[in-house]
């Protein structure tokens, strides 16, 4: 038998083999995990309500996976750290899609959710749960972002309303510089002019480089019964922790990004009768079922968790709810345009005691607002 016609049979056979290589490779794909990209701070001035949003989220996450997946198919939620820079944040999110995330998810901070804004109309990826309450994310409805938490707005003037009710007629505002503190502000105003009231001072921060000196001393100057602070939780800590440290004892009040344990111990001793809005249910309020739900994958897992739920926990476990919820629906092997149909489907859906739900012209989810202050124990108390 000569070389070639020897040849013939094991190229046939060759040809066979990368035949077979192949459709195992589709079939492999097929049953390959769903991803999920997410980019936030996990270090710099966010660090520690980050990282108690995401536990939150991966506690259910974690949960569905080991009883099977979505459809067969187990989701992996691969988290990048921009620092809480907006470039950085725009860089992750390019490559989360370009690595191929059927949804980007849980991403953190106004200008940092701005900036990534524009790759979701470019490769048609749904944004779900941005950790953020800002305005421009609801109106006008952009088609791929789908909010789960209410806006800084509507917590805001919610916060001024109730500190007015409560016999606070001296309040001063602060905010940082940025599209977060002019939205923020833009609800705290709301809420004075539903009184027909002004706050008693106004000041800004820079926020690359606040000035926490200068800002405490015109506070003191201004010398009103209340501060209500739309800043990162590192700054607004600061403030307090500065103004106690100059022997001032006017009440700190800031928003829900601020509702976190690590918000809590960065004031330390400072801590309480501080006042900090909500969006979500009372952690403690065990008679909602996605709180004792939750409240029964931390005690489950007490060393990632320490064993206590938290306001930004909770955040990231109705988030991840809803990422799932919309997973299910999207069937099989989901796409970003599976995803974002199903979304806009999603007219009532029950997270355990809390409803969200969306249509092509509403994608805010939710407009629950509320407040709590932080106790002696570093709890937040309604």
């Amino acid at each position: 038998m000569s070389k070639s016609t020897r040849s013939r049979p094991l190229s046939r056979f060759a040809a066979s083999i990368a035949t077979a290589l192949v459709a195992f490779g589709l079939s492999a794909a097929a049953r390959a995990d769903i991803l999920i990209g997410q980019t936030a701070g996990f270090t710099g001035q966010v660090a520690a309500s980050v990282k108690e949003l995401t536990l939150g989220a991966r506690l259910y996450i974690d949960k569905v996976n080991a009883t099977g997946g979505v459809n067969g198919q187990k989701i992996d939620l691969q988290s990048l750290d921009d620092g809480f820079d907006p470039k950085r944040a725009a860089a992750n999110a390019q490559t989360l899609i370009d690595k191929g995330a059927v949804a980007l998810f849980l991403t953190r901070g106004t200008p940092h959710t701005q900036a990534v804004m524009p790759l979701l109309d470019k490769a048609q990826v749904p944004l779900i749960a941005p950790s953020t309450g800002a305005m421009l994310l609801h109106k006008p409805v952009h088609p791929f972002v789908f909010n789960v938490r209410s806006t800084y707005q509507r917590e805001a003037e919610r916060a001024v309303q109730l500190l007015l009710e409560m016999g606070n007629t001296r309040i001063a505002l602060v905010q940082v510089n940025d599209t977060f503190g002019a939205d923020g502000i833009a609800g705290a105003m709301a809420g004075f002019n539903d009184r027909k009231m002004k706050p008693v001072a106004h000041f800004t921060y820079e926020r690359e480089k606040p000035d926490i000196a200068g800002v405490v001393k015109q506070l003191i100057a201004a010398d009103p019964q209340v501060v209500l602070m739309v800043a990162s939780q590192q700054i607004t800590a600061d403030t307090i922790n500065a103004l106690r440290a100059a022997g001032s004892r006017i009440l700190g009040a800031t928003l829900s990004n601020n509702a976190s344990n690590g918000f809590v111990q960065l004031l330390g001793q400072n801590a309480a009768g501080i006042i900090v809005s909500q969006v979500f249910p009372s952690e403690r309020s065990t008679n909602v079922p996605m709180v004792r739900e939750l409240g029964d994958l931390v005690k489950a897992h007490p060393a990632e968790s320490s064993g206590q739920v938290t306001p930004a926990m909770m955040e990231g476990f109705a988030s991840a709810k809803v990422l799932v919820e919309a997973l299910k629906r999207a069937g099989k092997d989901p796409s970003r345009a599976a995803i974002q149909k199903v979304l806009n489907s999603m007219t009532r859906y029950d997270l355990g005691g809390m409803e969200v739900g969306y249509s092509p012209t509403d994608h805010t989810g939710t407009n629950y607002a509320d407040i709590a202050i932080i106790d002696p124990r570093g709890r937040f108390l309604r």
